[in-house]
This record gives C-alpha cells, sequence and structure tokens, in this order.
C-alpha cells in the first residue's frame, strides 16, 4: 500500500471517530441538560427557594472537585483487553440512567438531592474517560474540527432537551426524565457496541502505568509549571459558572419571571438554543482560520455585554434579539475551551488532563448556581417584576466578562512558550 493510501486510509478512520465519539457526548448532553434545566421545576414542590435550587444543581460541582480527576487519572493508567477508557463508562451507564428516571418521581429535597448526586457521579465516572479519547484517536491537527463536531452533537441534544423536555413535562413531570433515561441507554450501547466491535481502534494502553497517587502528583507539577494552564483553570470555571446559572434558572426565568407556560418556554428556549450549533459549526472554522484566542476574546466581549442586556429590561422585542446573540456565544463556549486545551496534553496524560478540565468545570458548575441562588433571593426587591430572577442575567454576563482577564494570561503564556521555542 502506498503512503498516500495510507495517509487517505488514516485520515478516513480518524474522520469516523471523530462522528462516533460524537454519541456520548449526544447522550450526556441530553441526560445533563434535562437534569438541571427540569429537576429545578420539580423542586418547586417542595421548596420555592432559589438557593435550595442553586444547592440541588450546584452539587454537580462539588463532585466535580475531585472525582474527575481521580477518575481521569485512573483511566490513563488502568490495563484491560478493551484499553483504560471503556470500562468506566461500562460501569457509569446503568446508574446514570437509573438515577436519570427515578428523579422525575423525587418528592423531597433529600431524594431529590441523593439521586442528583448519584447521577452526577455516574455522569462524571463515565464522561472523563470518554473525553480523554478524544487526544487519545484524535490529532493535533484535527482538534478543534473534532470540537466542532462535538459541539453540534451536543447543541443538538440540549436543543432537543429543552423542546421535547418542557413539552413532556407539560404532560406530566416524570415523562422527560424517564424518556431521557431510556435514549441515553440505548444511546450508549450503540456507542459502546460499536467501539468493542472495530478491531482496528486504535486503543488506548498506558506503557508504564503509574500508581494513581503517583499520577496525580504529576499532574500537579505538570499544572505548577505551567501559567497558561493556571489561568485556563479560572477562565475555564467562569466559563462554566456562566454557562451553568444559565442552564439552570433560565427556564425559572421565562416561566416564572416573565408568566410564559412551561410547554410555550421550551419551545421560546429551544428555538434560541437552535443557534448553538450555529456558534458551534462558524466558531470551530474561525478557530482554525484566525487562532483560538482571538476568536474567544472577541466572542467573549460581545457575548458577556449581551448577555447584560435582559438584566436592565424585559422589553419582548429586545430579549428575542438578545436570545440568538447568546445561544451563539454558547455555542462558542462548549467548542473552544477543550480544544484549546488538548494540545497541552502529553502523552499518557490525556484522562488526568481531561480530569483537570473538568474541576475547572466542577468550580463554575458549582458557584454558577448558587451564586445566581443568591442573586435571585438578595436583589428580589430591584428586580420585582421578575421575583428577582433578571438577576440570573448580572452572573451570566459578569463571568464572562471577568474572564477576559484570564484569557489576556493565556495569551501571554502562548506567546512566552513561543518565544522560548524560537
Amino acid at each position: 500500500m502506498s503512503v498516500a493510501a495510507t495517509g487517505t486510509s488514516t485520515e478516513e478512520h480518524e474522520r469516523r471517530a471523530i462522528w462516533l465519539l460524537g454519541l456520548p457526548t449526544f447522550a450526556l448532553a441530553l441526560s445533563i441538560t434535562v437534569v438541571t434545566t427540569y429537576l429545578p421545576l420539580v423542586a418547586q414542590e417542595f421548596t420555592d427557594s432559589s438557593i435550595v435550587v442553586g444547592v440541588l444543581i450546584g452539587s454537580e460541582g462539588l463532585l466535580a472537585l475531585a472525582l474527575p480527576l481521580i477518575v481521569g487519572t485512573w483511566s490513563d493508567q488502568l490495563k484491560s483487553p478493551i484499553g483504560g477508557r471503556l470500562p468506566f463508562l461500562l460501569a457509569a451507564t446503568p446508574p446514570l440512567a437509573i438515577s436519570l428516571a427515578l428523579l422525575g418521581f423525587a418528592h423531597s429535597l433529600v431524594i431529590a438531592l441523593g439521586l442528583a448526586w448519584l447521577f452526577f457521579a455516574a455522569y462524571f465516572v463515565a464522561y472523563e474517560p470518554y473525553r480523554a479519547l478524544y487526544p487519545d484517536l484524535v490529532s493535533d491537527a484535527n482538534a478543534g474540527k473534532s470540537q466542532s463536531v462535538q459541539a453540534i452533537w451536543r447543541g443538538a441534544a440540549t436543543g432537543l432537551a429543552l423542546v421535547a423536555g418542557g413539552l413532556l413535562f407539560d404532560l406530566a413531570p416524570w415523562i422527560p426524565f424517564v424518556t431521557t433515561a431510556v435514549v441515553t441507554l440505548a444511546v450508549m450501547w450503540l456507542f459502546l457496541h460499536v467501539m468493542l466491535r472495530d478491531q482496528q481502534r486504535r486503543w488506548h494502553e498506558p506503557e508504564n502505568p503509574k500508581p494513581l497517587g503517583a499520577a496525580i502528583r504529576e499532574l500537579r507539577s505538570l499544572v505548577a509549571g505551567r501559567k497558561g494552564l493556571q489561568a485556563y483553570l479560572v477562565a475555564n470555571a467562569l466559563w462554566e459558572a456562566s454557562l451553568g446559572a444559565l442552564k439552570t434558572f433560565v427556564l425559572l426565568y421565562v416561566t416564572v419571571g416573565l408568566g410564559i407556560q412551561v410547554g410555550d418556554a421550551a419551545l421560546i428556549v429551544g428555538a434560541a438554543a437552535t443557534f448553538v450549533l450555529g456558534g458551534a459549526v462558524i466558531s470551530g472554522i474561525l478557530a482554525d482560520r484566525y487562532g483560538q484566542l482571538r476568536v474567544l476574546r472577541i466572542t467573549l466581549v460581545v457575548y458577556g455585554l449581551g448577555l447584560l442586556i435582559p438584566a436592565v429590561t424585559t422589553d419582548t422585542l429586545v430579549l428575542v434579539l438578545i436570545a440568538p446573540l447568546a445561544a451563539f456565544g454558547g455555542g462558542t463556549l462548549m467548542t473552544l475551551p477543550y480544544a484549546l486545551l488538548m494540545p497541552h496534553m502529553p502523552a499518557g496524560s490525556h484522562g488526568a488532563l481531561t480530569g483537570f478540565y473538568s474541576l475547572s468545570r466542577g468550580v463554575g458548575t458549582m458557584l454558577g448556581p448558587l451564586l445566581t441562588g443568591l442573586a435571585v433571593e438578595l436583589l428580589a426587591g430591584p428586580f420585582d417584576e421578575t421575583e428577582g430572577y433578571q438577576a440570573m442575567w448580572l452572573v451570566c454576563g459578569g463571568t464572562v466578562l471577568v474572564s477576559l482577564i484570564f484569557v489576556r494570561r493565556m495569551a501571554r503564556a502562548v506567546r512566552a512558550l513561543s518565544d522560548d521555542a524560537t
């Protein structure tokens, strides 16, 4: 076989891998969007406190402070006949689907919190090793493209969860949870079935596995010596805080704050979410052409300022015009952050640095809902027209704009590395 033919075969195989890797993203994004969006509506049956809602959803971030790092690093070291990543997906999928289905029937805070913790724990056990398959199977040259494709899958799942979930919730609150659990289980099974049958798949196998503690200490040393990674940790946490606040409270803002029915609200939010796909595709193309950091910095300015506008007005026309902008910016934040990290992952530490990525996400997903819950309670007076829910936009936009400080530090670190290389 010629070199050219071999190259073509490799490129085709990698292209198929990029699309195949999107299946778990679809399943996991569908499930977590239903939980973070509709569990707050279920929680209204047993609490009217926005702070309690923030604690309930923010518990995701509390688990993310340690679990992703441990699981991701462990998947770097695990040796098995099917590699180091897939055993975690096989183990986590059943409890994830079961806890998701049962959340629709939770009628007390204790039960809801327990099931939410089980769901989030299973989610992280599956997500970290799965996400580490990207640097395992996708070259740095296609990192941006792979994340654009992944964001398309995520955007499709998010839109479906918002629209179909709202319509099903109107029929009965438990239906979207059970339906999503069935779909998640089926899609994850399909992915695992294809991966396990593909004998040509390049499995991750550690050449010199290290003890888990030693691997974590090595990661700590790696991050301690890189200012760019430290800035990335904070910036990504702020982006996730914004997204977490938006996902948790946007339907409460529309239904309670603006007085729109759940079904209609889901259609409105779902229609806006279609622009997530546009943001995912266009931002990936622009990033490949002009550079990821440059595109991200411009997007963050426009996106952050746009998110502040609903804090000062409830005019319907203004909100309609802002919704696509917010969704487009959200699509960009779903696409570029992990692509920024992939080229900085040393061989043998893909899982560990994926855990590092989710650690930063966890900080954000914990703080975003909690800060928003506090803001809604504290600013209920100034924002009495929407029962305080306008305050969510201050958190959503403010965290995005503050992240620009750390994006600039990332850019300086990249320039310093480039200067050292020359």
